[in-house]
């Protein structure tokens, strides 16, 4: 394992903390290192949440090592599976991915967190995508994931300028999902960590799997690709074991127990 990354695993729930000093900042060789583990995560059916974090209390990710650049790593370099960071072309991801933004997310670092499914922030945390700036653009998802997000007014302010937004106003536009005390950041996570685990695994990756494939169509459009049988997860999850349990140990006021099938 790269010595940049520190991995633990708590049951199902596995923990990736980005430890570059001084700013979190990745270059191919931790890119690759981060996809080979996103991918492993993707790949252990006994896994089922994944949480990135920075060390540190300033900087969840800088985003590309431009010590890197400048000692020649191209902006189009290859930074191996999943794309930047290793997970922002994962597309094939069907398990959720929380990224606890501990400080700074910066460039690539921002792109990374916009990757993950869920976003929890502590009071500090700054977003940035300041590639303009540098001569280069946000390309690791950025420009694309950003806009459907934000308005064209904020995302062209944000992209031309590299202005950067404070946790809160991320709060306000839906970038994030919570936002709280430092000392509280990891245990918000890992809390909605332990409510996703809760819930069965075929529907979370069904529903993941869902919103990926009809998000670009409407209404009618996302219906009708669904009951094409063209999905993966969906048609397994109508008729599996899991979707007769929930509804059994609704009615007798139990846990469910999933199986994942």
């Amino acid at each position: 394992m790269n010595s940049s990354l520190h991995v633990t695993r708590n049951d199902s729930i596995l923990e990736i903390i980005l430890d570059r000093p001084k700013a979190n900042a990745i270059d191919a060789k931790t890119s690759f290192a981060m996809g080979e583990l996103f991918i492993h995560f993707r790949d252990d059916p006994t896994l089922r949440v994944a949480i990135i974090t920075g060390a540190g209390e300033r900087f969840f990710s800088a985003g590309w090592d431009l010590k890197a650049a400048a000692e020649g790593e191209a902006p189009d370099a290859d930074f191996g599976p999943g794309g930047f960071a290793g997970l922002t072309e994962l597309f094939d991801l069907d398990k959720p991915v929380i990224a606890a933004v501990n400080g700074y997310a910066f460039g690539g670092g921002f792109e990374l967190a916009l990757a993950a499914d869920l976003i929890v922030c502590t009071r500090h945390a700054r977003f940035a995508l300041p590639e303009s700036r540098l001569g280069i653009v946000p390309d690791s998802g950025g420009i694309l994931r950003l806009p459907k997000i934000l308005p064209p007014a904020i995302v062209n302010d944000m992209v031309m300028t590299g202005r950067h937004m404070d946790a809160e106003e991320a709060l306000r536009w839906g970038i994030v999902n919570r936002v709280v005390d430092a000392g509280e950041l990891m245990t918000c996570a890992r809390d909605i960590a332990n409510s996703i685990v809760a819930s069965a695994p075929l529907a979370v990756a069904a529903i993941k799997e869902m919103y990926r494939e009809t998000r670009e169509l409407s209404v009618k459009q996302g219906y009708q690709h669904i009951r094409s049988g063209a999905l993966r997860h969906y048609p397994a999850v109508l008729h599996s074991e899991d979707a007769s349990e929930g509804p059994v140990a609704f009615a007798e006021k139990r846990s469910p127990i999933w199986k994942g099938r």
